[in-house]
């Protein structure tokens, strides 16, 4: 099977999101049919609704720098698939995932033909049994895996991690994991088996409180990092003493953070974030957290893999900004309101010159309450639809902006192609151009502008 045929045969089971059967019965037979690869290596599994990437790429930095065998697996992707499977830091090659995919393929055809499984499993469920192979067939000694979706019955947990992440919680996905935070806290909370070190990053009071009944219920001493803002309670903190927390940070001119960490057993001392953003000090805090915790594990991770994994980490498409053009790109995925503010926060405080924004998103996403956070910061915002079955209409769009906002600012484009043709138009060398709304969005604006990218100057 060639990589085209793999990717065909993938798509062909639907979107990811839009054909999900969230529950790990077929995960398992499908797993233990292809001999159960997942317990050749040891897991962590990062759920949460917004920093699980960012969290999961710093720690499999930190592992890298320790110079340990990792696996890394990530969604969604920007451009290829590849991207979501990563083997000591590369990505997977377009032959292994091809030849993986195949076997994947016969043995859920086998399955089903033998009455084990009624359906073929999803597209998530076979490329997490494709990482999972990869995983085993590379000699990895650790496995980083971020949930997909939920945490309860999302098909990374079929992996059975002993070490287990919960970034912050925020409303998502409520038509599959409920429409309340306690709902969706409760999804993800399940990750929190009995015997598993878990760490907790700072979470509302009514997720937390979830979070804190489920630990009890399974007899979890959990460790919970503390936010960067002080040491005092807030509505975005978690009980009793934090065991890690930033310290003493400085943000620089590019959006980077400098800080100290404190954890129980050590200080990182100036350590310079590779990632931008000052929420990336609490993704940070706990990729610090779950390395001591691997550490705890017989892992072999000094002090000094710490440091240089957080500041050598790198996320495409989260705050990624391309500033050898003219005018300059930055290109976010935040698509949700917690994200869209995390983004905003970012623009108020290290970005001063006029702001093009190019938006675009999916229809399920709290629409409204994003452009209201975002599009006040863009002094000419242009709106596009996206090539999904989910995408938000260039109408829908524009009827998500506030009431109050001057339309003559805003301008519609056909494509992504035409938004970037119109962005260009209107924006001047100095200016910068924002490319957010969806993931989905960055990749394919990323794929379109990567082959001209030598001629983007001005």
């Amino acid at each position: 099977m060639h990589f085209e045929a793999a990717l065909s045969y993938l798509l062909s089971l639907g979107h990811e999101t839009l054909t999900i059967k969230l529950g790990l019965q077929n995960t398992e037979k499908l797993l233990a049919a292809l001999g159960n690869p997942q317990k050749s290596f040891r897991s962590v599994q990062i759920a949460g609704t917004n920093g699980k990437g960012s969290t999961a790429v710093m720690l499999e930095s930190i592992c890298r720098a320790a110079k340990l065998p990792v696996g890394l697996f990530t969604s969604p992707h920007l451009i290829s698939i590849t991207e979501r499977i990563r083997l000591n830091g590369a990505q997977i090659s377009e032959a292994q995932f091809a030849r993986l995919t195949e076997r994947v393929k016969e043995t859920a055809a086998g399955l089903v033909s033998q009455g084990e499984l009624q359906t073929l499993p999803t597209f998530f469920e076979q490329v997490t049994a494709i990482a999972l192979l990869a995983f085993q067939e590379t000699n990895v000694d650790l496995a980083i895996l971020e949930t997909g979706l939920g945490g309860r019955l999302d098909s990374t947990t079929a992996a059975g991690a002993r070490v287990v992440g919960i970034t912050s919680i925020a409303m998502d996905h409520q038509e599959y994991l409920g429409n309340t935070l306690a709902g969706i806290a409760g999804e993800k909370a399940a990750i929190i088996q009995r015997g598993v070190t878990a760490i907790i990053a700072p979470q509302a009071k009514e997720a937390r409180d979830v979070i804190v009944h489920r630990c009890r219920e399974v007899s979890v001493n959990p460790r919970w990092v503390g936010d960067a803002e002080s040491e005092r309670e807030s509505s975005t903190s978690n009980p009793g003493p934090a065991h890690y927390r930033p310290r003493f940070w400085k943000a620089l001119p590019d959006g980077c953070i400098c800080a100290a960490f404190e954890a129980p057993r050590a200080r990182y001392e100036n350590v310079c974030l590779g990632l931008r953003g000052r929420h990336q000090l609490t993704n940070a805090a706990t990729a610090i957290a779950l390395a001591e915790a691997l550490r705890e594990r017989r892992f072999a991770i000094p002090d000094e893999a710490i440091v240089s994994g957080l500041e050598n980490a790198r996320h495409a498409g989260r705050l990624e900004l391309w500033d050898k053009v003219a005018p300059p790109i930055l290109f976010d995925g935040a698509h949700n309101p917690a994200a869209a503010q995390v983004l905003r926060d970012y623009l108020d405080e290290f970005v001063h010159q006029p702001i093009t924004m190019i938006f675009g998103a999916m229809r399920d996403k709290a629409l409204k309450e994003m452009a209201a956070i975002l599009f006040s910061a863009a002094d000419k915002i242009v709106l596009t639809p996206l090539e999904s079955p989910r995408a938000a209409a260039l109408d829908e769009l524009e009827a998500a902006a506030p009431a109050n906002l001057d339309q003559s600012r805003i301008h519609h484009a056909k494509s992504i192609s035409d938004a970037w043709r119109i962005a260009k138009q209107i924006t001047d060398a100095h200016s910068l151009v924002v490319v957010t709304g969806s993931l989905y969005l960055v990749g394919t604006a990323q794929e379109i502008l990567t082959p001209l990218s030598s001629k983007l100057t001005v």
